[in-house]
């Protein structure tokens, strides 16, 4: 019998390796490798020196950092009256609210950026400003709610018993408890708006750009790789700074505070918290605003009323805008955000089984191969898609079949981005399974398949179907590095919505609309979803 374990231990260690290595290899040669070619090509021929020895490109940092910063700043003051709400509040319709706070998230960037532009035509910086805040309120409301319904109300109970007014009691008890979790929001949503590129790109026009778009700019348009690079460079480094500020308020709120259960601290708002409820559902109605703002423009025309943009989806535009008809680009996007979807969920479910195995390992090497590897599925999310899909271009020539002319290469560049969602979304379940039950399994004599086929599957199921519906519609609106690797010949949605927003006609601006209306309904319908079958995820 001890031979028999003797002989079990290293088969299993043996492929529980080999399925390690499959996400790594992964991670390596589709984001690793593009990402270090990028730096790499930033140091080379003097691209660095000549960049950063140029004004333009400090007042282009500062304009990305000036609006990312003045976008936060924005999100967070949105964002805490949901959060209040979201976690403190006992009232009918909290699951609704739950819901539109994360629909702005999901909505494909071109989505936003349309709508937003069917507010203020002319866009501008405030335009630019809000759209990106609108898409992160559910980033600070999801963060915060998340350790506010946990804190224990009784310290601000007691300054309140003391004589301490509300606003007191809110800012020199709960706020400071909050802290590391508005800071932790705070460096995401930085780190999302300093990156952001669809809303920008559609948003600012010629007149006002970021690091992010003049890449694409000097990539697409000028042909200066070199100088594109060491843009990327400078924005990597923006990225790590912002993802290090990140990991350090996380560790601080998770050792700070003492935790009780939400169903305990949610009640009925009394007094003044009328007032902050008042104000989440003003932030809830603003956020719908953009939507319905896009819903009215896709139907309507200088004519009146009229459902031509949808109709015109079985064209090519006017003067032939695309090279495809509308309707075959939806069914480009279909392919290729199913195609990702299935690449994601195969890589992110072996990937959060052996991050489970290696945290419940005895040996500290394990562990802390475990903790690497969990950190490295989490880099994609903090490195610009355009950068990836600048890489992809300048490295993966080099690989058999150069996969830069193949149908496969969209779907690989949307899994790297989803990856990581579906970690987030999966991981936390297998990790909270009792290894009890797996045990007790085993000494049935049920195989490692037979075990998780039977304990782990059913447990952790309604996340698999979530996280599935969560990566298809980010797939689905990808844009950053779908922008830089679809063929004019096969653009997904979103690239046929800013081809057509490119190109003058009354029809092609109908047909855009019409198109992100059509997005837009999907990814609604997947948010639903979502909600229904559980989180959606940590942020």
């Amino acid at each position: 019998m001890a031979l028999a374990h003797g002989s079990l231990r290293p088969a299993r260690t043996a492929g529980l390796t080999l399925l390690g290595l499959l996400p790594v290899a992964f991670l390596v040669v589709f984001f690793a490798w593009p990402v270090v070619a990028i730096v790499g090509r930033g140091f080379s021929a003097g691209g660095v020196d000549t960049v950063l020895g140029d004004p333009q490109t400090w007042r282009l940092a500062g304009f990305t950092l000036g609006s990312a910063a003045a976008s936060t700043v924005v999100a967070l003051v949105a964002g805490l009256p949901v959060a209040f709400l979201l976690a403190r509040v006992r009232l009918p319709g909290i699951g609704l609210a739950r819901t539109i706070v994360l629909i702005p998230f999901v909505l494909p960037t071109v989505v936003v950026g349309l709508a937003f532009r069917a507010l203020w035509p002319d866009g501008g910086v405030l335009p630019l400003v809000l759209a990106n805040a609108f898409f992160n309120v559910a980033v600070v409301a999801r963060t915060v709610s998340g350790l506010w319904a946990h804190l224990d109300p009784r310290a601000a109970e007691a300054a309140r018993a003391l004589g301490a007014s509300p606003w007191r009691a809110f800012r020199t008890v709960t706020l400071p408890a909050l802290a590391p979790a508005v800071a932790s929001a705070a460096a995401v949503v930085f780190l999302f708006c300093a990156t952001s590129f669809g809303v920008v790109l559609i948003l600012g026009g010629g007149s006002y750009r970021t690091l992010e778009t003049e890449i694409y700019l000097r990539t697409v348009d000028l042909l200066d790789l070199s100088g594109a690079a060491a843009l990327s460079l400078l924005q990597f480094a923006a990225v790590v700074a912002a993802l290090a500020l990140g990991a350090m308020a996380r560790r601080r709120r998770e050792s700070a505070v003492r935790l009780r259960a939400a169903q305990v601290t949610a009640r009925r708002p009394q007094g003044g918290q009328w007032y902050v409820v008042t104000a989440a559902m003003v932030v809830l109605g603003l956020l719908l605003t953009p939507i319905v703002a896009l819903l009215v423009e896709s139907v309507s025309t200088p004519d009146g009323w009229s459902f031509a943009g949808y109709r015109a989806l079985a064209g090519t535009g006017a003067n032939g805008a695309l090279q495809v008809t509308g309707w075959v680009a939806v069914q480009n996007s279909l392919a290729a955000a199913t195609d990702a979807t299935l690449l994601a969920m195969a890589i992110g479910v072996i990937a959060s089984v052996v991050l489970v195995v290696l945290r419940r390992s005895p040996g500290l090497l394990a562990r802390g191969a475990g903790e690497t590897m969990d950190a490295a599925l989490m880099l994609p999310l903090g490195v610009s898609a355009v950068t990836v899909g600048f890489g992809y271009l300048v490295t993966l020539d080099a690989l058999p079949g150069d996969l830069r002319t193949s149908p496969m290469l969209v779907p690989l560049a949307q899994a790297l981005v989803i990856i990581p969602l579906v970690v987030r979304m999966i991981l936390p379940v297998l990790r909270a399974i009792d290894e009890r039950l797996r045990q007790a399994a085993a000494t049935l004599g049920a195989s490692p398949l037979r075990v998780w086929r039977e304990v782990d599957l059913p447990l952790v199921a309604r996340s698999l179907v979530a996280a599935a519906g969560f990566g298809f519609v980010v797939a689905l609106g990808e844009f950053g590095a779908t922008s830089f690797l679809a063929r004019p010949d096969a653009p997904t949605l979103p690239v046929a919505v800013a081809t057509l927003m490119g190109r003058p006609g009354e029809l092609n601006n109908q047909m855009a609309y019409a198109a992100c209306a059509l997005l837009m309904l999907v990814t609604v319908a997947a948010v639903v979803l979502i909600d229904r079958f559980g989180s959606a995820g940590e942020f």
